[in-house]
């Protein structure tokens, strides 16, 4: 290859790698989903398309013609865990800023009044009271909780497995990723784990060999909502 040609190639390179590396952290980015504490909106397995422009300052004057979204009760959104900043979570925001939120046996209620939620999951039907222990009795009934501004209070769509703010508070604005848009992919977790040496690639071997039957064709580009 010419000196020529390959410094062409080169800067395509770059050009192309620093296009997709400002994507990733401003525009969207993949979101595996590891848990089932958003079931039966969005499964284990699942990965999600984040857009991380949504919440960006709404500042300057591009700011309406760009599409900004002011955090809404309902959002399903990534944000860093208020415990520990390396990881994500992927929540639904019940409550904002100056709300008031509390839950009374498993009902849930915003500023005094019941929301309704047919997106929520309970697969337990028990509605422990204080007398439970403090996991089960958190998890069923709490507050009432002012959320502060500049705050939100996050839960799990899937109310009876989920570790969210009932547990840990409301989460700050300043710690959201983007907000939930479509599922890309849908895999359906393997029955076992691989570990030790070789987990990697008996792992990607697995997922080679099972592809067209582990995955949930009917989920693509479903809409998180």
């Amino acid at each position: 290859m010419r000196p020529g040609r390959f410094a062409e190639t080169a800067e395509a390179v770059l050009v192309a790698a620093a296009l997709a590396l400002f994507v990733k952290a401003f525009v969207f980015q993949i979101f595996h989903v590891p848990t089932s504490s958003m079931e039966d909106t969005v499964l284990a397995g699942d990965r999600i398309v984040v857009d991380k422009f949504a919440y960006a300052p709404h500042a300057g004057p591009w700011a309406r013609l760009l599409p900004y979204r002011t955090l809404t009760r309902g959002d399903i959104v990534v944000f860093r865990d208020p415990r520990d900043p390396s990881r994500d979570l992927l929540k639904r925001a019940v409550a904002t800023g100056g709300d008031s939120v509390e839950q009374r046996a498993k009902e849930l209620r915003v500023n005094g009044f019941a929301r309704e939620e047919p997106f929520i999951v309970h697969r337990d039907p028990t509605a422990y009271g204080k007398d439970a222990p403090p996991a089960l009795a958190l998890r069923d009934s709490f507050g009432p909780v002012a959320v502060p501004a500049g705050a939100f209070f996050a839960m799990g769509d899937n109310r009876d497995d989920s570790l969210d703010s009932r547990f840990w508070g409301p989460a700050p604005a300043a710690n959201l990723e983007g907000r939930a848009v479509c599922v890309l992919w849908s895999w359906a977790p393997a029955d076992r784990t691989f570990s030790g040496r070789g987990a990697v690639l008996r792992r990607t071997l697995d997922t080679a060999i099972h592809f067209l039957a582990r995955t949930r064709w009917n989920r693509t580009f479903r809409v998180t909502r």
